[in-house]
């Protein structure tokens, strides 16, 4: 978590860094959630692009990973899926994914190869939902955090519970709260308005943020899930419960809750690490699912990157398709006069096998160009090379 926090990348701020690589003629989608930070990236430039990224994101002791081509495509399939969640199968990351590439139309920095990849990542995440059980009885990491509370205050029909935070994340938070029946629910956020909102939804009552000392000295649990980017809870607004018991289970990336509140008496505080435990039980139970799910990643990792080598051999095909018909339409008219020596008939049947052996010789290399996989560009250059196609083309 101490790692993931300084990473963390908020929409506004994702939106900049993603326009600031569009305008350098780079396609960018930034993809920041509370369980990581990813940068995907399309384009020309990709070495000086890439380095310009890590730089923005350089964080002492954590070393990037760099994925490339067909490898990013099986990566975020995977993400799109559940499959990399650390509760395998949990329903929110498609609605992440969706909403980065959403963002990132936004901003202007989402060309056609990364449209392309997300479009298809929004539907392998759902043919992976729809077509295995890895997502059988599915759940969400707010909802594994009231089950953690509940697990550790034995009970929530009796509970005081404070929810901090009006996004979408405390909506889920709450759904589950209603859902286990919890005693007495109040929501606090900075926006007031938000707050009563969320709370005349879920039969809770919205505490103004000025209020919130006194809304924590009555909870018996708190959940936090806010856009903060400093501490909401810290130690000296806890000191005069006098022992009394409360749960903090913080869901917030960068942490709303000071981790020093851990060494107050009767505090028992919870991050997103510590829902680990049920990430473990649910692949343990889901493994063979897991493995179907992942096959399906790769069968569509492939298909996309059938597309991406095809799109790049296509300008060289273009080029020699132009190339051959022009030479056919100059043959033609060199024999001009010999053809109009021919009746209509016979000069339909020249154009016709003149066609056919045009396309017959075209064929084979066009369809080995678009099968040749990470080949796909030296074979384009043998043919540009081969054809003068890039002189012409200059």
């Amino acid at each position: 978590m101490s790692v993931r926090e300084r990473l963390h990348i908020g929409p506004e701020r994702a939106r900049e860094l993603a326009a600031e690589l569009g305008a350098g003629g780079v396609e960018a989608v930034i993809f920041s959630t509370c369980n990581r930070t990813e940068i995907y990236l399309a384009g020309d430039d990709l070495e000086a692009a890439t380095g310009w990224a890590l730089e923005k994101l350089a964080v002492p002791g954590c070393a990037p990973l760099v994925l490339q081509d067909r490898d990013v495509a099986a990566h975020l399939f995977a993400v799109a899926g559940g499959l990399e969640s650390m509760l395998l199968g949990e329903t929110q990351i498609l609605g992440q994914v969706r909403r980065a590439y959403a963002d990132a139309l936004e901003a202007g920095s989402s060309g056609p190869v990364l449209s392309r990849l997300f479009g298809h990542a929004i539907r392998a995440g759902r043919r992976i939902r729809t077509q295995t059980q890895v997502a059988e009885r599915p759940t969400t990491v707010p909802a594994a955090a009231v089950r953690l509370a509940e697990d550790t205050v034995g009970s929530l029909e009796h509970a005081n519970v404070l929810v901090l935070g009006a996004g979408a994340m405390s909506e889920l938070v709450l759904v589950s709260l209603v859902h286990r029946r919890a005693g007495s629910i109040r929501v606090a956020s900075r926006t007031l308005a938000g707050a009563v909102a969320l709370g005349e939804r879920f039969d809770g009552r919205a505490v103004p943020f000025a209020e919130l000392d006194s809304a924590l000295s009555r909870a018996d649990v708190v959940i936090s899930a806010t856009a903060s980017r400093g501490f909401v809870v810290s130690p000296a607004q806890l000191h005069g419960r006098a022992g009394r018991p409360l749960v903090l289970v913080d869901l917030a990336v960068p942490r709303d809750v000071d981790p020093e509140v851990a060494s107050i008496d009767g505090c028992r505080l919870f991050d997103i690490d510590d829902l680990e435990h049920a990430a473990a039980a649910g692949r343990a139970t889901r493994a063979g699912e897991l493995a179907r799910a992942r096959s399906i990643a790769s069968e569509e990792a492939d298909r996309f990157h059938e597309w991406q080598t095809a799109v790049d051999v296509m300008p060289a095909i273009v080029s020699l398709r132009r190339r051959a018909w022009e030479i056919r339409s100059s043959e033609l008219r060199r024999a001009q006069r010999k053809l109009d020596r021919l009746g209509p008939r016979e000069r339909r049947l020249v154009e016709s096998l003149t066609a056919q052996i045009v396309n017959k010789l075209l064929h084979e290399p066009t369809v080995r160009m678009k099968s040749a996989g990470p080949a796909g560009p030296a074979y384009a250059g043998a043919v540009q090379h081969l054809f003068a196609l890039a002189e012409e083309q200059r």
